[in-house]
């Protein structure tokens, strides 16, 4: 489990999970996290309660159904299988209740502020950093007590700059959106198609949005291979499935 100073707070517990320390197989090898996989059910279910007791004292921990959108929910508990919500963050007051963010090169970021006592994770693909999922999370903590200026976030491991290329139109999308984010892209050589600073966009959107301690791991998922699952690494070589890492945090009382 990889721990950041940042959020090593009273009453806080977190955690961004490697691949390893699991009992997955193959592909999934080992701690799969993702019931989306096609990975052996009992297995997913396994790695992800050895997260939660790697945690702390947390009675659950909950995962939504992410849709690279910039939504965030308020969470009071528990839901049923059936009712798992549509949305890319979490956050909430509520003690023991561990939010996890399901990740194969997207950020996962990790909020808390432990004065309030509210916590919250978010999922930030290039769309929903773009459609502003930060900015949901931060309004949602706030609805809770939180000050923007008081939360630690933590942009943890996810696919990093070198390693992230995109093209040309992808590029255009995002300066015709937000015209100062060109400086999140670089060409690193003749002939070679522009790569995007997933990290460090996801960073400052978290500055804009009021926040002072902002944290990037600066852990690449597609280079660190025996650390990290990687969509990208997975469409490169055709494989037919890849497994989900997961980051974690709660309320520990």
């Amino acid at each position: 489990m990889i721990t950041v100073d940042a959020l090593a707070l009273p009453g806080i517990g977190h955690g961004f999970f490697p691949r390893t320390g699991g009992v997955s197989e193959g592909i999934f090898a080992s701690r799969n996290c993702g019931f989306g996989s096609g990975d052996r059910r009992e297995a997913v279910a396994e790695n992800r309660d050895r997260c939660r007791r790697e945690l702390g004292p947390a009675e659950t921990l909950l995962t939504i159904y992410q849709v690279h959108s910039p939504d965030a929910v308020t969470v009071t508990g528990p839901w049923a299988a059936e009712s798992v919500p549509r949305a890319d963050a979490m956050v909430t007051d509520r003690p023991g209740v561990a939010l996890g963010i399901l990740t194969a090169d997207c950020a996962p970021i990790l909020f808390a502020d432990a004065e309030a006592g509210v916590v919250g994770a978010a999922h930030a693909g290039w769309k929903g950093a773009l459609g502003g999922v930060t900015d949901a999370t931060v309004a949602a903590m706030r609805a809770l007590g939180a000050v923007p200026e008081r939360i630690a976030a933590v942009v943890g491991p996810c696919i990093g700059a070198d390693s992230y290329e995109v093209g040309p139109e992808f590029r255009d999308r995002f300066l015709a959106e937000d015209p100062d984010s060109a400086g999140f892209f670089h060409i690193p050589g003749a002939g070679v198609r522009p790569h995007f600073d997933l990290p460090g966009y996801v960073a400052r959107r978290l500055r804009r949005a009021g926040l002072r301690d902002v944290t990037v791991t600066g852990l690449d998922t597609l280079a660190d291979e025996a650390r990290f699952f990687s969509y990208r690494r997975t469409t490169l070589r055709k494989e037919p499935d890849y497994g989900r890492q997961i980051s974690a945090i709660l309320l520990t009382g």
